[in-house]
């Protein structure tokens, strides 16, 4: 894909020369509670990266503000509290979670005043016994294994100020939805949306999930680059399973090590990379940033829409 149409491209030194001196504070122990597992993500890359980023979405935002009240001031209606919505996408292991959560804590220091949240769309997913009815065990996370219906429902409730909006609660620890649990949001002023799926159409429809976002990042990296880094991930999580029998990897940990790696790289084959080339990476292009990662998760580049 020619980007140099579409998007202006930043290096990293350049894209940190961008840095006004914002004052986001953020402590080693800190920056650890917000890094998934197996993310090398640094103060240094706050610094250098996420700052920059913090600044242009704070544009966006008082743009967004803006534009609202007028919007709301010329029709003569009733001003209604619209939160600005930000989606995070890309593949599994790619480091979405980890930038989703910086966003959210940096933005809060940002606008101090401001409700920031954040969710998941696995919440979204069908829990494990629908799947095993509808035969879609093998397609978890492609587009027919998420109750679309239900992610756009409650996106619309969000972005017409809703106060109180119910999400489902996904647990990666058990590999399914939390029965009879959920998340309440109560009208964010900024919320961060985070999946693989989130700049995909659902089946059949014409409107997008990102219909909904104000703004919409793409996490990228080479295929083979990712498949290390949820091999990598795999192995961390059968460590960490050894001693809760409730957790999905307890079994594989328990097993011969060689036979849990063929499990995960047949995962991997079969279903996490066949959906990153079919489903995933075609949305890139819809992104209004891709973050361009290499080796070590090292973002080398990133990619800003020009319109």
């Amino acid at each position: 894909m020619n980007m140099s149409r579409t998007h202006h491209i930043f290096k990293r030194e350049d894209w940190n020369a961008l840095n006004d001196h914002t004052n986001i504070s953020m402590t080693s122990e800190e920056l650890q509670t917000l890094r998934g597992l197996n993310d090398p993500t640094s103060l240094e890359d706050v610094k250098e990266v996420y700052v920059p980023l913090i600044q242009l979405l704070d544009i966006f935002i008082k743009e967004y503000e803006r534009l609202q009240s007028n919007k709301d001031l010329y029709l003569e209606i009733p001003s209604i509290e619209r939160p600005f919505v930000i989606g995070v996408a890309g593949s599994v292991a790619v480091g979405k979670s980890t930038i989703a959560r910086l966003l959210a804590n940096m933005l809060s220091q940002v606008f101090p005043d401001q409700e920031v949240d954040m969710i998941t769309t696995d919440g979204f997913l069908y829990p494990n016994k629908e799947l095993k009815k509808k035969g879609l065990m093998n397609r978890k996370g492609f587009p027919e294994s998420y109750d679309m219906k239900e992610l756009m429902s409650f996106l619309g409730k969000i972005k017409t100020g809703e106060t109180e909006v119910p999400s489902p609660v996904y647990s990666h620890e058990i590999y399914d939805i939390v029965e009879g649990e959920q998340y309440i949001l109560h009208q964010p002023d900024i919320l961060i949306v985070e999946g693989i799926n989130v700049l995909q159409s659902p089946l059949n429809e014409q409107i997008y999930i990102s219909d909904y976002f104000d703004f919409s990042i793409y996490v990228d990296a080479e295929p083979e680059l990712i498949k290390k880094w949820y091999l990598e991930r795999f192995g961390m999580l059968l460590d960490t399973a050894f001693t809760k029998p409730q957790n999905y990897y307890y079994q594989l940990a328990q097993g011969d090590r060689e036979d849990a790696f063929a499990y995960a790289h047949n995962i991997w084959k079969e279903i996490n990379f066949k959906n990153l080339k079919e489903y995933i990476m075609p949305t890139r292009k819809r992104a209004d940033l891709i973050i361009h990662k290499t080796h070590g998760h090292l973002i080398d580049q990133l990619c800003l829409k020009k319109y």
